[in-house]
């Protein structure tokens, strides 16, 4: 049991939205890596366009959202099908509840730099952008890509809007502005605002448009050639300024439901002109001005070239001037000097300024719609020495736990879906055997939901905190696979019991380092426990399959299928960080012929089918058959090929006269002297038993749940298929 609020942190403060209204939080502060910097924040900018949004649907109920996003419907259907209704139910609830991390434009001071980022240096003035990243938090962490160093002649404050004139100027690169053309503006907001200044900094006639005549009137005042409140009479305004033939381009940077300004734009821009689309509006076209004037519609993604692109945003990969002129760091980096040649105003757009700590305040008046104001700041206190080491608190204290013996003290390292949805629920089921010590994760924010609604004592970004912790016995580790075998290794040495999830290692200097630490002369028995997550052997079909085999006379031949559907080339588990599906989830298969047979591999095969489309891989579609010193022979088909609608995993097992066969753990039949059929609401693969089991080997000490040579074993078998696949 825990007692909860009752401890006191000392640690930086951020801005989340919940249920209609922002408010701020201590949170754990981030730690630094190889290609992020920490920074210091001085000022973030409050969009109010599109962080009003944020707010407005944080207000709505579970079935109008459901009904806007209507795709996420099916997800938790099938989610619903698989997990079950409760458990479904409180997911979806606990991320609703959660809260929004917001802002995603900022500027401040760098406090320290990764290693592969010689560009920055502690003290030096940076903006930076990114949702997620550049969040309205005192301290941040940003990769590199996202963060440029600030002029002289660049205030730290106007330098906050990095993020508004990347996006600003990425339109204009998207529409090719020439000097001396004429341009409409649909939407004078922030956005627009900085549009304007900058299609008139490249020597652009520009008419802009708004419903409100305040906002017209500032765009005037900073170089606007002319302007119109938004009626009925826009579309002839257009023209009529293009002097009868139509603008030469329109960029929408207005956010709107309905396509009338996508088709308004269409109206008043000249035959074979261009129309951007900046902001989020409808794109249901009338095709007659569209068709008859053979307008280029364009549409501009964010902040420029490497958005959305991990491996540009995240690894720091950049794009050669060369090919690509104009990236999203480019434009950044340009639209600071802009305004450090005070060729674009922005000060002159921020209505408003508030401290963090009374970001509620600031959000509030976002939401009266006739006096909403076009730019808020929010500022930043520049922190002493003293104040800023508790600012970087890599721990929060969420509750003060109630002692209770016997019961195994846990942390959990990973905050991310499989995590919150279910490890952490099976644990609070577990609650007889475990004590939830800490969630760790690299994001403050979701350690600290995780560990408050999970119950949890402290919250950590640090790892670190987690092994120094003397009241820890055990850690769960479930990161991103290449984190998995360093962090093992850290807990072992540490003294504390390991379950990772799988796999264990991705290389083989990763497994023999771990193999090392149990080959030492001393038994396993005697140092802590390490448990990879195979759970399909903790299923209860997987139990009953051994117990029907046991005594067997000869040999078996298993057949293993899984339909695994494809997943996107560029997602992380086919890259460094995952080490691809074979690695990553074959190995629960291996360990399923490990369990069954239980003996040792004599030899393995493995062939990859090399698929002509390149929306698959090789290393997705292959076959891999494992012979056993018993005689056995077991064979996986591994696919991205089939259809998601029929079964992801199926499995015979030919043995003694009979057949087994097992149905994506919910349905098991046995065929042979006895008929024999099993069946399941939904599919239990183990994962509540592995964590009771895990608890008891801890407590009762005895065998492992899975021997220490058998973890190393299906590891083995999958390092080994893919070196076939490769040559394959």
């Amino acid at each position: 049991m825990l007692v909860l609020g009752v401890v006191l942190n000392q640690a930086m403060k951020q801005v989340f939205i919940k249920q209609g209204q922002a408010v701020v939080e201590e949170v754990p502060a981030p730690v630094c890596d190889n290609n992020r910097i920490l920074v210091e924040l001085s000022y973030s900018l409050i969009s109010s366009g599109t962080e009003s949004a944020g707010v407005t649907q944080s207000q709505q109920s579970l079935l109008q959202r459901a009904l806007k996003q209507p795709q996420n419907i099916e997800k938790v259907v099938k989610r619903i099908q698989e997990e079950g209704f409760t458990r479904t139910w409180q997911a979806v609830q606990g991320k609703l509840a959660s809260g929004m991390v917001t802002g995603y434009s900022c500027s401040g001071i760098v406090i320290e730099a990764g290693k592969n980022l010689r560009e920055f240096r502690p003290g030096t003035a940076v903006a930076c952008a990114g949702a997620d990243k550049a969040s309205h938090a005192e301290i941040v962490s940003v990769p590199g890509n996202l963060a440029v160093s600030v002029p002289e002649g660049c205030a730290l404050k106007d330098a906050a809007s990095v993020a508004l004139g990347a996006i600003a100027l990425q339109g204009l690169r998207r529409a090719g502005p020439s000097l001396g053309e004429t341009f409409a503006v649909l939407g004078l907001g922030l956005v627009g605002q900085l549009t304007v200044q900058l299609l008139r900094s490249a020597g652009v006639r520009v008419v802009g448009f708004d419903p409100l005549p305040a906002r017209v009137q500032r765009a005037l005042k900073l170089g606007m050639t002319a302007g119109r409140v938004s009626d009925d009479q826009a579309v002839e305004e257009g023209i009529r300024f293009a002097e009868g033939v139509g603008v030469d381009a329109t960029l929408i940077t207005a956010a709107a439901k309905s396509s009338d300004l996508v088709n308004q734009a269409m109206q008043m821009t000249r035959k074979k002109g261009r129309v951007v689309v900046v902001g989020d509006v409808g794109l249901e076209l009338n095709r007659s001005p569209f068709y008859e004037k053979e307008i280029d519609l364009l549409i501009s993604c964010s902040y420029g070239p490497g958005r959305y692109d991990p491996d540009y945003e995240e690894r720091g990969h950049d794009y050669p001037l060369a090919y690509v002129r104009w990236t999203e760091k480019r434009n950044m980096q340009e639209y600071l000097r802009l305004i450090a040649e005070e060729r674009v105003c922005f000060s002159d757009l921020v209505d408003q300024e508030f401290d963090v700590s009374d970001a509620t305040g600031a959000y509030e008046l976002l939401q009266q719609s006739e006096t909403r104001p076009l730019a808020v700041v929010l500022r930043y206190p520049r922190s002493a020495d003293r104040d800023l080491e508790a600012k970087r608190a890599t721990k929060v204290l969420i509750a003060s736990p109630e002692k209770r013996k016997g019961l195994v003290r846990i942390g959990v390292v990973g905050a991310g879906g499989f995590a919150t949805g279910t490890h952490l629920p099976n644990l609070r089921s577990l609650s007889g055997c475990y004590d939830l010590r800490a969630v760790v994760s690299r994001s403050g924010p979701k350690a600290k939901d995780a560990a408050t609604r999970f119950g949890a004592a402290y919250a950590s970004t640090d790892y670190q905190d987690l092994l120094r912790d003397t009241e820890t016995d055990a850690v769960l580790i479930v990161t991103r696979h290449n984190l998995h075998a360093g962090m093992v290794l850290e807990a072992l040495r540490a003294g504390k019991h390991v379950l990772v999830e799988k796999p264990l290692a991705l290389n083989r200097q990763e497994l023999a380092e771990i193999q090392s630490l149990f080959e030492s002369g001393t038994s396993t028995e005697s140092k802590p426990l390490l448990l990879t997550g195979f759970n399909r052997r903790f299923s209860p079909f997987a139990r009953q399959t051994q117990e029907w085999i046991q005594g067997r006379r000869d040999p078996m031949i298993v057949n293993y299928r899984m339909n695994a559907g494809p997943i996107a080339l560029d997602h992380w588990v086919h890259g460094e960080e995952g080490g691809g599906r074979n690695l990553g989830e074959a190995c629960h298969v291996y360990d399923f012929f490990t369990y069954l047979t239980g003996s040792r591999v004599a030899r393995v095969q493995a062939l990859a089918a090399s698929p002509r489309t390149s929306n698959y891989s090789a290393h997705d579609n292959f076959v891999a058959t494992i012979s056993f010193a018993d005689g056995s022979l077991c064979t996986l088909t591994y696919t991205a090929l089939g259809s998601k609608n029929h079964p992801k995993e199926e499995a015979e097992i030919f043995v003694d006269g009979q057949v087994i066969t097992l149905s994506d753990y919910k349905r098991l039949s046995l065929v042979g002297v006895r008929t024999v059929t099993q069946e399941l609401k939904q599919a239990d693969k183990g994962h509540h038993e592995e964590l009771a089991d895990f608890a008891r080997a801890i407590q009762e000490g005895g065998d492992w749940p899975i021997p220490f040579w058998q973890q190393v074993q299906a590891t083995e078998i999958a390092l080994q298929v893919e070196e076939l696949l490769e040559r394959s």
